[in-house]
C-alpha cells in the first residue's frame, strides 16, 4: 500500500491558518491534495491534522482524515519526521502494510503530480530509501558571504574569489514539497539526505518557500505568472 501524508497543523503563527488560507482562489492545502491525487501514486491520501476546519476543508477536496493527530506531535516542537512515523505506525495498528509513503507539505501549491511519479519510480527500481524534491541555487554557493560583528564581510570559501563561475560546482537545495520514503527508511528514522537518496530536480520558478507574509506574496506572483504562461 502506498499513502501520501500531508502535515497540517492548526498552529500557524507567522501566517495564521496557513494552511487554509486561500491562495490564488482555493485553500493552500487544496493544491497539495489535488497533486497527489492527479498522480495516481497512491492507494490514499490523508491529511495529519489536529483541526477539524482543516480536516473538514480536506476532506472537500477528496482526501481522508483517518485521525485527529495527537497535541503530543502538533505543536511547534514536533518534527515532520514526528508526524510521519505516527501515520505509519496508526496504519500498523490497523493491520496495514505500508510498502511506501509520501510527505507532501501542505504549503507547496508548486508541487506537480508529474513530480510526485518520478520520485515513485525512483523507489521502484530499489536502489534508493528516499525521493525528494530539490532544485539549484541561483548563485554559486562558493562565492556565499558572512558578516563579521563589525558589519564587514567576508567570504566562507576565499580560496574561489577570482574562480570563474562556470568552472564552480553545481549546488542544489531541498526545495521543500515532498519526501517519498520506504516505510521502514521513514520508521527507522534513515537520514533523507544522503547516498541512498534521488533528487528529484524540479526548475527554480517552481519553488518557493512560503513561511512569511513576504514568501507568501512572492509565491503569489510567481503562481500568477506561471498560470500566464500556460494559458499562452
Amino acid at each position: 500500500m502506498r499513502i501520501a501524508i500531508i502535515p497540517a497543523r492548526g498552529g500557524s503563527k507567522r501566517i495564521p491558518k496557513k494552511n487554509i488560507k486561500h491562495f490564488y482562489g482555493k485553500p493552500m492545502i487544496a493544491y497539495s491534495i489535488e497533486a497527489a491525487l492527479k498522480s495516481g501514486c497512491f492507494d490514499q491520501v490523508i491529511v495529519s491534522t489536529d483541526d477539524q476546519e482543516i480536516a473538514d476543508i480536506a476532506q472537500q477536496y477528496g482526501a481522508d482524515v483517518p485521525f485527529i493527530r495527537p497535541a503530543d506531535i502538533a505543536d511547534d516542537y514536533a518534527t515532520t519526521m514526528d508526524v510521519i512515523k505516527h501515520a505509519l505506525h496508526w496504519y500498523q495498528n490497523q493491520g496495514e502494510v505500508i510498502d511506501h509513503a509520501c510527505c507532501i507539505y501542505a504549503t507547496a501549491p508548486f508541487v506537480q503530480s508529474k513530480a510526485l511519479a518520478c520520485g515513485l519510480e525512483a523507489l521502484k527500481k530499489g536502489t534508493y530509501d528516499y525521493a525528494f524534491s530539490a532544485t539549484s541555487f541561483p548563485f554559486p554557493i562558493q562565492r556565499a558571504l558572512k558578516l563579521t560583528p563589525e558589519g564587514t564581510v567576508e567570504m566562507f570559501m576565499p580560496e574561489h574569489m577570482n574562480t570563474r563561475s562556470q568552472d564552480l560546482e553545481e549546488a542544489y537545495h531541498d526545495a521543500g514539497q515532498f519526501y517519498w520514503g520506504t516505510a521502514d527508511a521513514f520508521l527507522t528514522g534513515l537520514p533523507i539526505f544522503s547516498n541512498r537518496s534521488f533528487a528529484v530536480l524540479l526548475p527554480r520558478n517552481e519553488v518557493q518557500d512560503i513561511d512569511t507574509p513576504e514568501d507568501w506574496k512572492n509565491a503569489e506572483v510567481l503562481f500568477s505568472a506561471l498560470q500566464s504562461k500556460d494559458i499562452q
